[in-house]
C-alpha cells in the first residue's frame, strides 16, 4: 500500500478515537442518561458513587491473601439482577422501608428466635470466620474505603445487614461452641405467659353423704339409727294387740384403699324391744367381710367370710305356741373361690359352707323345747361364666349345687330332710354410673329330699338387685329373691318363697328426700295346700340436717291373705328416727 492509501485510512481512525474520547469526557462530566444506569446490578455502592461525582475506588481488587491460589470462578447467579432467574433458589433479601423521619440505621434491630438447629449452625459458621482472621484483617481495609462519610445533602446510603458476627473482644476469655451455644439458648427472651384455665368444681353426687373415717388404708364409715314408734299387730297374728316400739340399729362399712388387693366389710345389726309385748323382741345381725386376692393379672382369689343371727318371722308356722321369746337362730359360714379372666369372657369356681343353728325355745310356763332338729349343715358349689360384651353389660350363666345335711337323721315329725339342690340361671350384669346398675337373673331350681314321702320342691326362680337412676332427682330400686327355706310342718317338703319390692327416691331437694314402697310376697308351702300371700306399702320421708345428722320417718301397712281359715292379718307401722353418721 502506498503512503498516501495509509494516510487515508488512519485520518478517519484518528477522528473515530477523538470522538470517542470527547464522549467519554462528556460522560464523565454530566453522568448517565435519563432511565440509564453505569453500573450492573448488585454493584449498588459504585453506582451511588457515579451518580454523585464522587472519586471512584477499585474495589473489585481480589482480597485473597498473599500465598493463596486465588479462585476465578464466578457464583451462580452473578449476573441474574434482582428481578431476574437466579438458579440457586437461595432466599433474596427483603426491602423494608424506613420510619418516616428515620433513617434505617436508627431503627433498632428485632430480636429473633433462633432454633437449636438454627443456633448451631450460627455458630460454627462464626467458628468457620474467626479461623479466617487473617484474611478478614486484610479486607476490612477495603470495606473502610467503602464507607465513607456522606455529605450534608445527600440521601442516606441502605443499611444492609451484615450475617458476619461481631469480632470477640480480645480481654474477654474464649468459649467453646458449647459454652457459646449455652449462652445463647440462655439470653432468649423469656417465654409469653400462657392464661391457665379455672379448674371446674366437681359438684358432689350427694353433698350430704357422710365422710367417713380415715384409719390407714382403710375408710370406716359408722353409723348408729334410733327410732320409735308404734306396731298395731308386733305378733302378726289375726287379732294381735299393738305395742309402742324403740329400734336401736348400728352400722359399719369398711373399704380399703389398696393399689393391689381388696377387703371391704359390712356389719348391720338392729333391735327391736316393744312394750306392751315383750315376747316379740327381735335381735338382727348380718356381717359379712369380702376379700379379692390378685394373684397375677387375670386371676384373682375370692374370699367370703358371713355371720346371720335373727328369728323367725313372727306367725310363722315353724314357731311353737306360747312362746316367750322367740328363739334365735344363728347361720356362719363361708366361700372361697378362684376366677380366671380371658380377654372378655371370665370363668369362676366357688365353694361354699355354713352352719345353721337354734336356740332352744322357752315358752311361758317356763319350759324348753328343743330345736336340735332343725340344725344342719350346707355344702355347696357354684360355676358361674360370663363374657363382657361392653363395659357395662355383661350376660352370665351360673350353675349352684348344694347338700344339707342335719345334725338328727329323723327330726320331730319321724321324717328325714337331708335334700339335694341344683339351680340354674342366666341374666346379666350392669354397670352404668347414673344410668342403670345391678343384676338380674331368672332360671329353676330344684330340690329332692331323702325321703321319698316328700315332694320336691321346684319353682321358677327370679333374682334382681337394680338401681335405675330415672332422672337427676328420681332413683328407681328394684329387688327379687328367691329362696327354697326349711319347714318342721309334717308333709311339707320346704317353703318356696319369692319376695318383690320396687322402691321409688325422689329428691325435692338436696337435704329433703321423699320414699315410696310397694313389696309383693309369697310363700308356697310344698306339700300342703297352704298359700300365703304378703303385700306391703309404705311412705317414708328423709329431712338431712348436716353430713352427720338425719331426721327419718315412715308409715308403713302390711296385709297378709292365706288360702287356710285363721292366719290373715293386718299391721299398721308408723316410726320417726334420728341418725348419725359422722
Amino acid at each position: 500500500m502506498s503512503r498516501r492509501g495509509a494516510a487515508f485510512l488512519v485520518a478517519p481512525l484518528g477522528a473515530l478515537m477523538v470522538a470517542l474520547a470527547a464522549m467519554h469526557a462528556a460522560a464523565q462530566t454530566r453522568g448517565p442518561l435519563p432511565g440509564m444506569r453505569s453500573t450492573i446490578d448488585g454493584d449498588a455502592d459504585q453506582g451511588s458513587l457515579v451518580r454523585r461525582g464522587k472519586k471512584q475506588t477499585n474495589t473489585s481488587a481480589n482480597p485473597t491473601p498473599v500465598g493463596q491460589v486465588p479462585t476465578f470462578t464466578v457464583p451462580p447467579g452473578r449476573g441474574a439482577g434482582e428481578t431476574g432467574f437466579d438458579s440457586t433458589n437461595a432466599r433474596r433479601k427483603q426491602k423494608t422501608r424506613p420510619i418516616a423521619g428515620t433513617s434505617r440505621t436508627d431503627a433498632p434491630a428485632a430480636p429473633t428466635q433462633l432454633l437449636p438447629s438454627e443456633t448451631m449452625r450460627s455458630s460454627q459458621k462464626s467458628d468457620k470466620k474467626e479461623g479466617q482472621s487473617s484474611s478478614g484483617a486484610q479486607s476490612s481495609s477495603n470495606d473502610k474505603t467503602k464507607q465513607k462519610k456522606a455529605a450534608p445533602g445527600d440521601k442516606p446510603q441502605r443499611a444492609q445487614a451484615s450475617t458476619r458476627p461481631p469480632r470477640p473482644d480480645p480481654s474477654q476469655p474464649l468459649l467453646s461452641r458449647a459454652q457459646r451455644l449455652e449462652a445463647q439458648l440462655n439470653s432468649q427472651p423469656p417465654p409469653i405467659p400462657i392464661a391457665l384455665l379455672r379448674k371446674r368444681l366437681i359438684v358432689e353426687e350427694d353433698p350430704y353423704a357422710s365422710l367417713g373415717i380415715r384409719a390407714g388404708a382403710f375408710l370406716l364409715r359408722p353409723a348408729i339409727e334410733t327410732s320409735a314408734g308404734y306396731d298395731s299387730n308386733p305378733a302378726r297374728t289375726q287379732g294381735g294387740r299393738g305395742s309402742a316400739f324403740v329400734k336401736v340399729a348400728p352400722e359399719l362399712a369398711v373399704r380399703s384403699d389398696w393399689l393391689r388387693h381388696e377387703l371391704n366389710a359390712d356389719i348391720r345389726g338392729s333391735y327391736t324391744a316393744y312394750e306392751a309385748t315383750p315376747e316379740e323382741n327381735r335381735p338382727f345381725l348380718d356381717a359379712r367381710v369380702g376379700g379379692r386376692i390378685d394373684v397375677i393379672e387375670g386371676t384373682r382369689v375370692d374370699l367370703e367370710g358371713r355371720l346371720l343371727v335373727s328369728t323367725d318371722n313372727p306367725g310363722s308356722p315353724n314357731l311353737q305356741a306360747g312362746l316367750a321369746k322367740l328363739p334365735i337362730f344363728t347361720t356362719i359360714g363361708g366361700s372361697a373361690g378362684v376366677a380366671q379372666r380371658f380377654n372378655r369372657f371370665e370363668l369362676a369356681v366357688k365353694g361354699s359352707a355354713d352352719r345353721t343353728e337354734y336356740q332352744d325355745s322357752v315358752l311361758t310356763d317356763g319350759t324348753t323345747v328343743s330345736n336340735a332338729g332343725r340344725n344342719y349343715n350346707q355344702v355347696g358349689a357354684q360355676l358361674r361364666g360370663s363374657y363382657e360384651l361392653n363395659p357395662g353389660l355383661k350376660p352370665f350363666a351360673q350353675v349352684d349345687v348344694d347338700t344339707r345335711v342335719y345334725d338328727l337323721p329323723i327330726d320331730a315329725g319321724g321324717v328325714p330332710r337331708d335334700s339335694d339342690g341344683i339351680s340354674g340361671r342366666v341374666g346379666a350384669t350392669f354397670d352404668m354410673p347414673r344410668r342403670l346398675t345391678g343384676e338380674i337373673a331368672i332360671g329353676y331350681l330344684t330340690r329332692t329330699y331323702k325321703d321319698p314321702t316328700l315332694p320336691n320342691l321346684e319353682g321358677m326362680l327370679l333374682d334382681a338387685s337394680l338401681i335405675w337412676v330415672a332422672t337427676g332427682l328420681t332413683t328407681v330400686k328394684l329387688n327379687t329373691k328367691t329362696t327354697a327355706a326349711e319347714s318342721t310342718l309334717p308333709g311339707v317338703a320346704g317353703v318356696l318363697s319369692q319376695d318383690y319390692s320396687l322402691q321409688v327416691d325422689h329428691a325435692f331437694r338436696r337435704w329433703l328426700i321423699g320414699t315410696a314402697r310397694i313389696a309383693y310376697g309369697n310363700d308356697d308351702y310344698v306339700g300342703s295346700i297352704r298359700d300365703d300371700h304378703r303385700y306391703s306399702a309404705s311412705a317414708g320421708i328423709i329431712y338431712k340436717l348436716t353430713r352427720a345428722w338425719q331426721i327419718k320417718g315412715e308409715l308403713r301397712q302390711e296385709w297378709l291373705k292365706s288360702n287356710l281359715p285363721g292366719n290373715d292379718y293386718t299391721a299398721s307401722i308408723a316410726q320417726v328416727g334420728l341418725r348419725w353418721q359422722p
